[in-house]
C-alpha cells in the first residue's frame, strides 16, 4: 500500500512540475530580468513591462504543450509499467489540462491577458499625453494598482499578478506561493472587495 501511494505521489508530483516549466523557470532566467527592478518593488509601466505580461499569457497556456508529456508517459506507464505511478501523472496532467480548457469556455482570466497589457499601455499613453495626472507622470505598477510615482494618483485598479521575476521571499517559499497562487495576484482590486 506504500509503495502504490509513494507511486502515485511521484508521479503527480512530476506531473506538476512538467506543466509548470514555462512558467515557474523561462521568465526567472537572470538576463529576461535585468530591465526591472527586485521583487516586490513597483514596476514601471513601459514597453518591457507589457512584454513581459505577454510572455507570462503566452507561458501560461504553454502549459497545455507541456501536459502532453506527461500524458504520454502515463498512458504507456499504465498499458506497460506501474499503474500508480502513470495514474498519478494522468491525473495532474489532466486536471491541468481540464481547468485551462473549462476555465477559458467560462470566462475565467488568465493571471496575464491580452487586454490587461492593452490597458498597461492605454494608462501608459495617458501619462505621455496632455491629459495625464501632473506635468512629471511616472506610472508604477504596485501590488494593488498603477500609481503615478509623483503624485500618487491610482491610474489603473489592476491588482499585479507574477511577472516571472526572482521573489524576494527566497527560492522554496516562493516556489510555494507561486504554486499556491498558480501566478495570479494575490490582492484583489478594489473593485472585488
Amino acid at each position: 500500500m506504500w509503495i502504490e501511494s509513494f507511486e502515485f505521489f511521484s508521479g503527480a508530483v512530476l506531473a506538476y512540475m512538467i506543466t509548470r516549466i514555462p512558467f515557474l523557470t523561462f521568465p526567472r532566467v537572470k538576463s529576461w530580468n535585468e530591465q526591472f527592478p527586485p521583487h516586490p518593488e513597483p514596476i514601471y509601466v513601459d514597453a518591457h513591462l507589457i512584454q513581459r505580461v505577454l510572455h507570462m499569457r503566452l507561458f501560461y497556456w504553454l502549459a497545455l504543450v507541456f501536459a502532453i508529456i506527461p500524458l504520454t508517459f502515463g498512458w504507456v506507464s499504465l498499458a506497460h509499467g506501474s499503474a500508480p505511478f502513470g495514474f498519478g501523472l494522468w491525473t495532474v496532467s489532466g486536471w491541468l489540462v481540464l481547468s485551462r480548457v473549462t476555465g477559458f469556455f467560462a470566462g475565467e482570466e488568465a493571471p496575464c491577458t491580452k487586454q490587461m497589457a492593452m490597458r498597461l499601455q492605454q494608462t501608459r499613453n495617458v501619462s505621455d499625453s496632455e491629459d495625464s495626472c501632473c506635468a512629471f507622470a511616472q506610472p508604477m505598477w504596485e501590488v494593488t494598482c498603477v500609481r503615478c510615482k509623483a503624485c500618487g494618483k491610482v491610474l489603473l485598479n489592476e491588482p499585479r499578478p507574477d511577472l516571472g521575476r526572482p521573489r524576494s521571499d527566497g527560492w522554496i517559499m516562493g516556489f510555494v506561493r507561486l504554486v499556491i497562487s498558480d501566478g495570479k495576484p494575490i490582492m484583489a482590486s478594489d473593485e472585488e472587495e
